[in-house]
């Protein structure tokens, strides 16, 4: 007989003992609210040369074009906040915290298959799918149906308990579930992510040019930088953090417990010189596992290069 209480609490339950901080449910379906925002945004350009944005916009919407007759979207919350931080002083080249260790990409990944292991073990035949920020699923908006947050002007979502340094991931499945409510916005009035953007590509509340970011031009943008956006950088070469460092909900982040997560002990002792300096070689050592794989040598010099 189907439980979906005792289900929910079993996953809640294994999530958190994987090392998830926060676990939601909600009901899979149409994001009808999302449908228009998401067209509108498209059409003005705002992803910028990321053109994986287009693709499947009905899968975007709607997550059984992803799983066959999927019932749930499980979400979940990581936190990658670090216990010691690089030097983020006016000169120092900087790094956003999610890149100080190990691809998120490979941890959260082995930890949600792990969940869906467990499901099938506990539960039964459960058809599903693992989603670590590589398929075309609005996390964010699942995240907030589920109830771990509500979405911030800077687009991220904030959970009231802990800020807004999380991955964010989901398992999307066939399983019918208790479903979590949203929660409402606690923004308010703030706007201190809005006025602290150098580049100001937060546009208007809850909308972000994905292609005036910094993280964009750093990580995603495979050409030159744009000359016209020299200087306003910050000295940020992977990545961007101020969005989130201005935001008074991170007086509340907590220092992850994930070892893989914690700053490589090699880039503990960088200095500027060294990252001006660095070879193809020392890339590959300190960076294998990293996600700066992602902008690859050349783009990461090409960063630094762009910040003097």
């Amino acid at each position: 007989m189907q439980n979906p209480t005792k289900y929910s609490q079993q996953i809640k339950q294994k999530a958190q003992e994987l090392g998830f901080d926060f676990c939601g449910i909600s009901k899979a379906g149409f994001l009808e609210e999302e449908a228009p925002k998401l067209e509108n945004w498209l059409k003005a350009n705002r992803n910028g040369k990321m053109q994986y944005m287009e693709n499947h916009f009905d899968k975007r919407l709607d997550p059984r074009l992803l799983v066959d007759n999927a019932l749930s979207v499980v979400s979940l919350l990581f936190n990658y906040y670090p216990a010691h931080k690089l030097p983020e002083g006016e000169d120092d080249i900087k790094l956003s915290k999610y890149a100080y260790g190990t691809d998120y990409h490979f941890v959260v990944k082995e930890k949600l298959k792990d969940l869906l292991s467990f499901i099938h073990q506990e539960i039964g035949e459960v058809g599903g799918r693992a989603f670590v920020d590589s398929a075309p699923v609005m996390d964010k908006v699942w995240a907030k149906k589920g109830g771990l947050g509500w979405v911030g002007k800077h687009s991220n979502l904030i959970n009231k308990k802990q800020g807004s340094f999380f991955f964010i991931a989901e398992l999307i499945i066939d399983l019918d579930l208790d479903y979590d409510h949203e929660i409402k916005d606690y923004c308010g009035t703030c706007t201190r992510c809005i006025d602290a953007c150098p580049t100001e590509a937060i546009v208007e509340p809850f909308v972000v040019d994905g292609s005036k970011c910094i993280s964009y031009f750093t990580i995603e943008l495979k050409e030159n930088i744009p000359v016209d956006v020299s200087g306003q950088f910050k000295n940020w070469a992977f990545g961007c953090d101020i969005c989130q460092d201005v935001c008074p909900w991170n007086r509340f982040s907590k220092p992850h417990k994930e070892p893989q997560f914690n700053l490589n002990p090699d880039l503990q002792q960088f200095t500027n010189q060294d990252w001006e300096e660095i070879t193809e070689e020392v890339f590959k050592e300190i960076f294998k596992k990293s996600p700066l794989k992602r902008t690859k040598f050349e783009g990461l010099k090409r960063n630094i290069a762009f910040l003097k």
